[in-house]
């Protein structure tokens, strides 16, 4: 894989999945970082009908990849299944068992100094650079100075600036009353900071592409230093998974959970449908995660021609999944069943979603 960073000449208009038509819904809103099917529709604009393969997408700082957060914390404490912390108070407490578990604070949280200052008001890094993330994959925790900001951005690399649009009817200083305001937010990223992608495609740099909506331009450039930093959390993270016992599953891109249920209807969940539920004999204890992303894309109808597809609601990239036992992907898996589903699942991975990092659990004392 070859990585490369995006970088906008001026701001990005992704619209998120929310129908919009001016004069109907007056606001359009923005999603970002892009979605793997944004990436794939700007690249192929400049790679043509090549199979694309996408990892990311992910940020980049001074040549630094910076992947989200891990949600499996509060704050700076980790949290943990409430069946995996013994010493907690909580057990006594009636649960659903039919659920993923309940998520409580570790009891081990480090030295006095690495709990005290954790107020509402200290802010607390969004995306953690690489050398954070190996230490989470070969630890399973993150001390508290690693939390805090060390670069402008490292909270939220980008600004959001809402712009309104006129038009006027002719001859006049009206505007018009059917289609005539709506107000959309557009994303500018922060100095010094881009968007970082690997692809399986060798593109002589730099070059432009189109980006979101309304032709606006970014420069694609390669960045080689990412790709060693990505090879030292998979290594570490390939160790992990073949460790057996109790495991984290850390998704650093959306998770698209999409399967045919209650008579056929679609149906996304928060995680993997192929995770069954400890309770059930299953592997999965219990997930941190958080609101989902809306994902809109488009398909070709029997007529060959491009139409929007059905949106599908993904798990917010940072989400966390406990298990008893490191378990594949349905799209990684050797003994998956081919079939449509199979391909479908494969292709969403191919276009960056649901990559998933490993954490062997260390028990404390």
């Amino acid at each position: 894989m070859y990585w490369y960073t995006i970088t906008p000449l001026d701001v990005l208009l992704m619209r998120d999945a929310k129908p919009f038509t001016p004069g109907e819904r007056a606001w359009a809103g923005s999603i970002f970082p892009p979605t793997g099917h944004a990436l794939a529709g700007a690249l192929r604009s400049i790679l043509g009908g090549d199979r694309l393969e996408i990892i990311g997408p992910f940020f980049c700082r001074d040549r630094t990849l910076y992947l989200p957060r891990p949600l499996g914390f509060y704050q700076s404490t980790p949290l943990i299944p409430l069946d995996w912390e013994h010493n907690s108070p909580l057990h006594h407490c009636l649960t659903n068992s039919m659920q993923p578990r309940p998520l409580v604070k570790a009891t081990e949280t480090g030295s006095p100094s690495d709990v005290e200052d954790d107020s509402d008001e200290t802010k607390f890094r969004q995306y953690i650079p690489a050398d954070v993330a190996q230490s989470y994959l070969k630890t399973g925790k993150i001390e508290r100075k690693n939390w805090e900001l060390k670069y402008a951005g490292e909270d939220k690399p980008w600004l959001v600036e809402t712009r309104s649009h006129n038009s006027m009817n002719a001859g006049t200083r009206q505007v018009k009353d059917a289609d005539g305001y709506f107000v959309e937010n557009a994303i500018r990223l922060l100095p010094d900071w881009s968007i970082a992608i690997a692809l399986n495609q060798n593109i002589p740099t730099p070059v432009t592409l189109r980006l979101g909506g309304e032709g606006h331009r970014a420069i694609l450039a390669k960045c080689e230093a990412l790709a060693a930093q990505w090879d030292k959390l998979q290594n570490l993270s390939q160790q992990n998974f073949s460790k057996p016992g109790k495991s984290l599953a850390y998704l650093v891109t959306p998770g698209i959970f999409e399967r045919k249920h209650d008579g056929g209807n679609s149906t996304c969940k928060a995680y993997p449908w192929e995770w069954k539920l400890a309770h059930a004999r299953g592997n999965l204890v219990s997930v941190a995660t958080e609101k989902p992303v809306a994902i809109s894309s488009r398909r070709r109808d029997r007529t060959d021609k491009s139409i929007p597809a059905p949106q599908v609601f993904a798990a917010p990239p940072g989400s966390i999944y406990y298990l008893n036992q490191p378990q594949s992907l349905f799209a990684e898996d050797a003994a998956s069943k081919p079939g449509k589903a199979l391909d479908a699942a494969k292709n969403l991975r191919q276009l960056g979603y649901s990559q998933l990092l490993w954490i062997s659990y260390q028990e404390h004392d």
